[in-house]
């Protein structure tokens, strides 16, 4: 058994455990569903807990009863023992990450012709949810993305005065009270906070800095801190050439606390649009950050973002390599040799790791090995990309486009769908957009703020076959675009590893499952008039088909999905 999944069958219910960044997924399965069940609860036990508590339902049967604990009011007021989930899968984020062992009991309810409750078979797994992927080497985090939520809305109150209303308002911004922005940041933001306060903190330690986005005000200060140890390759393309930006407002300071000849602006052909942290020692390279966050207010608070920290000098010097380059001789970045291939950090016991860098010649480089891994794969391919709907061609979108005669399992994220979607046979679709939910909301669901002007979903990976051994992993600050791969300046990533796979899965899902869930809202035009949602009864009580009965037609994604995450 691994350390990152567990699994275990008794009487016909199966349940798998997955690891996720600070979160687990739980797939359950169920053989022959009987007519009168109607969904599982499940308990959990922290670490240092002696007591299995119930995670907690939105939804009910009805909402009868309005006592305090039970009242129709938005929250999780409903134990899954009385309110159990009908869904397959179930993501849950422990309200205290910890380090340690959860265990999770996940039974099936029944309903009996009086409308009550009982259980049946049960089970009990666990699994340890490890705070580093793989220590010494590789930690992966997430933003959260959920300031359009209801999670949001339960614990902030849809806040909305949490950024500027302007990007280039932000190094001026006065930050609201309290734990908002360590919730919102989530992983990502503590990745790069730590990663910032460690050279800020350490006078042997010196950093290489890449920046497109730049307006968070407490990056800039732990910036200032590091004074003369700091070198900086600022964007100045588009909106972030006027004086009044805030990255030429902190291109300012910096060049004050570090020396003029430290800073620098520039472009390549299109945008500098890495967003990449080099920690150095004695001049050599020792840890790098990147990934898709921008440091800024939408990069780690708002928008769906990835940032990964490989603490080994092989990777690392990379980083360094295409950073002395950008500082010294941009334009001769396209022709020089570390923009002309990939190049593989092999280090015994860690995962194989790709690094590809842009911009470069010939967009096949970088984007046909990703296309060849969505072709390949056998058994699931998940994505989310920024700017999908804007590729018209390339390796990339070619490859996408064949998932609709595949029949793997898949499920992708664009913020912007336009006309790119992919319908699987079944005629289910794979692509979801962004949608939040607005004033008209049915119970027991609240309105939600919007989170601002601006994208919301940021991220640029792939995921193929990550329950396999054969599983890949491609991320980066890259669009994943030709034309982008061409001009900008790029990284982009590939891992090798059923581990790593398995992070992006899940952060996959949770992504798709927060934001397909408002986009039907959307398209049934649920208003404050129409009935509440509540959980679906017994067909003898209800006359309706039984709610898990979609995921018993054969060869459809509903199955599929059953299946792939249980087994």
């Amino acid at each position: 058994m691994n350390d990152f999944t567990k699994s275990i069958t008794i009487d016909g219910l199966s349940v798998k455990l997955w690891r996720g960044e600070r979160m687990v997924l739980i797939g359950m399965d169920v053989d022959n569903p009987e007519p009168d069940f109607v969904g599982f609860s499940i308990e959990e036990q922290s670490p240092g807990s002696n007591d299995f508590l119930p995670l907690r339902n939105r939804l009910n049967f009805s909402y009868g009863d309005q006592s305090a604990s039970m009242a129709v009011n938005g929250f999780r007021n409903f134990p899954s023992t009385i309110a159990p989930f009908q869904k397959f899968r179930w993501i849950q984020f422990p309200f205290d990450p910890k380090v340690g062992k959860y265990s999770y009991r996940v039974t099936k309810k029944h309903m009996k012709s009086d409308g009550s409750l009982v259980s049946g078979t049960s089970v009990t797994l666990d699994i340890t949810l490890d705070i580093v992927i793989y220590d010494d080497f590789l930690d992966v985090g997430f933003a959260r993305n959920f300031a359009s939520s209801q999670a949001y809305a339960d614990r902030y109150g849809n806040n909305p005065d949490v950024i500027p209303v302007q990007a280039d308002q932000g190094l001026d911004f006065k930050k609201v009270a309290g734990d908002v922005y360590d919730w919102l940041g989530f992983e990502a933001g503590q990745l790069i906070f730590d990663f910032l306060k460690e050279v800020a903190g350490d006078e042997t330690l010196t950093l290489d800095f890449f920046a497109y986005d730049l307006n968070e005000p407490d990056v800039v200060g732990l910036l200032e801190r590091i004074g003369g140890r700091l070198r900086a390759i600022i964007d100045d393309s588009g909106e972030h050439k006027p004086d009044t930006s805030a990255e030429s407002q902190a291109a300012e300071r910096l060049a004050a606390s570090a020396g003029p000849d430290n800073i620098k602006r520039m472009h390549f052909k299109g945008l500098q649009h890495n967003k990449v942290l080099v920690a150095k020692r004695n001049g050599e390279a020792v840890r790098v950050l990147f990934g898709s966050t921008n440091f800024s207010f939408r990069g780690i608070y708002i928008q769906a973002n990835n940032a990964l920290v490989f603490r080994a000098p092989e990777a690392a010097a990379l980083f360094e390599q295409v950073f002395d380059l950008a500082f010294t001789s941009p334009k001769t970045f396209a022709s020089d040799p570390i923009s002309k291939q990939w190049h593989l950090v092999n280090i015994d016991g860690k995962p194989p790791v790709h690094l590809c860098f842009s911009p470069h010649t010939d967009s096949d480089l970088s984007l046909s090995p990703l296309g060849a891994a969505i072709d390949q794969a056998t058994s699931s391919v998940l994505f989310c990309i920024a700017f999908l709907n804007q590729a018209k061609s390339g390796a990339l979108r070619e490859a996408i486009d064949r998932l609709t005669e595949k029949n793997v399992f898949s499920y992708g994220i664009s913020d912007h769908v336009g006309g790119l979607q992919v319908q699987k046979p079944d005629g289910t679709i794979g692509i979801v957009d962004f949608e939040f939910l607005a004033k008209h909301t049915p119970e027991p669901f609240k309105s939600e703020w919007s989170g601002g002007e601006g994208i919301h979903e940021h991220h640029k990976f792939v995921v193929t076959d990550f329950n396999l051994p054969t599983a890949k992993v491609f991320t980066g600050s890259s669009n994943l675009s030709v034309s982008g791969e061409k001009k900008n300046g790029d990284n982009l990533v590939m891992i090798e590893d059923p581990k790593v796979a398995t992070s992006f899965a899940i952060e996959a899902l949770r992504i798709f499952d927060h934001l397909q869930f408002r986009s039907r809202m959307k398209d049934a035009s649920i208003d404050e008039s129409k009935d509440p949602l509540t959980l679906q009864k017994t067909t003898a009580l209800s006359g309706k088909p039984a709610w898990f009965e979609k995921y018993y037609v054969a060869d459809s994604q509903a199955e599929n999905d059953r299946k792939l995450f249980s087994h």
